[in-house]
């Protein structure tokens, strides 16, 4: 791929993710609590935001060609597809009821608990960055490039999707992170959303990725080593 020509309508659509994503989490996040001084609400998009703008930066100057395969949305498989809009329900509710929860005292999150918490979210998006610097071809859609080949490496080497291994630390520490005991239920719907694309995903490679049968032999576990 042609970085030179990719690069300057890369910047534009990063640009306008960020410029209208960031104030669109920061309001689903913070808005419910009802207050501007909602600190763990703070905390946790800095947590997120200032390394997303460092990662952002990186790959823009050292792998444009996975960045534009991040910026894909649309997704051609069905069942991908069905996942992601029941995704979209689980996310309002794991994001919303965080604020609800502080604002209206439901649950009482210990201040050292939710900045743990946030270690544990800045501990699941760098396994995310590091999944990215080993495998160039993670889209944010379910496809096989033409050139793609098997990455067993690094955390490849330890399961077989470790991005959503990541995915799924983030997610779940996300709602003590932000003061909320009861927002774990909907967090935990994350798992099984996960489960569902990755049993579906891996048809798709098994199906298209040449060597990804063998890799199967060679690392046993989808998600997390030793369980599953």
């Amino acid at each position: 791929m042609n970085t030179t020509n990719l690069s300057p309508n890369l910047l534009k659509a990063a640009a306008l993710r960020v410029g209208i994503g960031i104030p669109i989490i920061t309001l689903i996040v913070i808005a419910p609590s009802g207050k501007w001084d909602y600190w763990q609400g703070w905390m946790y998009m800095g947590t997120l935001i200032l390394p997303m703008i460092f990662t952002l930066t990186y790959f823009f100057k050292n792998d444009p060609a996975l960045l534009e395969r991040r910026m894909r949305m649309r997704e051609k498989e069905s069942a991908q597809r069905k996942i992601i809009a029941v995704s979209y329900l689980y996310f309002l509710a794991a994001f919303t009821l965080p604020g609800l929860d502080v604002r209206f005292g439901w649950s009482n999150v210990p201040p050292l608990v939710s900045i743990s918490a946030d270690v544990f979210v800045l501990a699941g998006y760098m396994i995310f960055v590091w999944v990215m610097t080993v495998n160039s071809f993670l889209s944010r859609t379910v496809e096989v490039d033409a050139d793609q080949k098997v990455v067993s490496t690094g955390p490849y080497s330890l399961v077989r999707h470790p991005m959503y291994f990541g995915v799924c630390l983030m997610y779940i520490a996300s709602p003590l992170a932000l003061g909320s005991y009861w927002a774990l239920i909907p967090a935990l719907v994350i798992v099984p959303l996960l489960v569902a694309r990755i049993h579906n995903e891996e048809e798709v490679l098994l199906r298209e990725l040449a060597g990804y049968a063998e890799y199967r032999q060679k690392v046993k576990y989808r998600l997390l080593p030793g369980v599953w």
